[in-house]
């Protein structure tokens, strides 16, 4: 599957809504109109409007053609409870740039590999797809040893930033965040 993908998605339904992501002072489409628009059963029951106009998916496609990344990537994260804001695929939020350094401080890279992959543990791209938060707090707070997954109760740092940690690696697995080195969003 693209990774770019859910972006073109986005754009596709808000011209559908009537955004248009190349419009530079439109205003961005409500997080009711993204969530409608990217729920599976959307495009089972269109509106009317978008039935009637006929032209809609030409302009959808016009608009993706150039359609400034930004501010569609940042309408999504911000529709999906403001877990994370990912702007290009690397600019994140502050919360979730804390994440990412808790990541590299705990160097979990080691077991994880560098881009979250797997190596002796386990791939996070994939495991975060289906563990919940609360599963990966516990996993973090238990450990695994069976399978060599240290307890992270003594580190102060892990246990400081876990929400901001699951926010990256979660970012990370739903492909949002599309490398696994990030800055923050500048003003």
């Amino acid at each position: 599957m693209r990774r770019d993908l859910p972006l073109l998605c986005l754009c596709l339904s808000a011209a559908l809504l009537g955004a248009g992501c190349n419009k530079p002072n439109a205003p961005a489409p409500t997080t009711e109109a993204v969530a409608q628009a990217a729920s599976p059963t959307a495009g089972a029951s269109a509106s009317a409007p978008a039935a009637a106009n006929a032209s809609a998916p030409a302009a959808a496609a016009a608009s993706v053609a150039s359609a400034p990344a930004v501010s569609a990537t940042a309408v999504v994260a911000a529709s999906a409870g403001a877990l994370y804001t990912v702007v290009d695929g690397n600019k994140v939020d502050a919360n979730t740039l804390e994440g990412f350094r808790t990541w590299r401080a705990a160097a979990c890279d080691r077991c994880h590999g560098p881009n979250q992959e797997g190596l002796v543990g386990p791939s996070l791209l994939e495991g975060l797809k289906t563990l919940t938060k609360e599963e990966f707090v516990k996993t973090l707070k238990e450990g695994r040893l069976e399978k060599g997954m240290p307890s992270w109760t003594t580190s102060a740092n892990v246990m400081a930033n876990i929400d901001n940690l699951y926010a990256y690696l979660k970012g990370r697995s739903d492909g949002a965040i599309t490398q696994a080195r990030v800055t923050a969003i500048s003003n």
